[in-house]
């Protein structure tokens, strides 16, 4: 039997998709930290932290993932083995190692850290590592990790170069 509350909800995410999905994804997101929190059984509860998880959840994940996973299903339709395996490895190779960065930095930015980027180089930067072994072949794992490097060697330039070697430095100056 349907309960009342799962047609509202249903014809809610029909009607206002976007405003459906991103609330939720957003809720979840920060059900997730609360879940966190009591499961770690810290003394009280973190409520800026829980905060900080939702509103970079609900301002660029949210968003980022309803868009994102739109776009790969007009580019791949379908669920054929192919079109699965396609739209698997670019979510996997693109859109999480992005939305992983975004999470780390955006909450760092958000708790006022002076170096926004110091989680990120520290737990997920280690995630390409795993990344590597996992989905590329032997033979393209040096290469890959070069990749990785350029990108992490011209933001290390740059900042050195321009500033304080802060990220800080290089976000200001890349928006100017």
């Amino acid at each position: 039997m349907t309960t009342w509350w799962r047609v509202v909800l249903k014809e809610a995410a029909k009607r206002f998709p976007w405003l459906a999905n991103v609330t939720l994804y957003g809720c979840l997101f920060a059900g997730g930290d609360l879940v966190h929190q009591l499961m770690a059984q810290k003394e009280r509860m973190d409520w800026k932290h829980t905060r900080n998880v939702a509103i970079v959840a609900i301002s660029f994940h949210g968003n980022f993932n309803y868009f994102w996973l739109r776009a790969l299903e007009r580019r791949f339709p379908g669920k054929s083995a192919g079109m699965v395996f396609r739209k698997l490895l670019l979510d996997q190779s693109f859109a999480s190692p992005l939305a992983t960065s975004v999470f780390y930095t955006g909450v760092s930015f958000l708790e006022g850290k002076e170096d926004i980027f110091e989680d990120w180089r520290e737990k997920f930067f280690n995630t390409w590592k795993f990344l590597n072994f996992v989905l590329m072949p032997l033979y393209m794992r040096t290469a890959f990790m070069g990749c990785c490097a350029f990108l992490w060697a011209t933001f290390l330039c740059f900042s050195r170069q321009n500033g304080d070697g802060t990220a800080g430095v290089a976000l200001a100056d890349s928006l100017h």
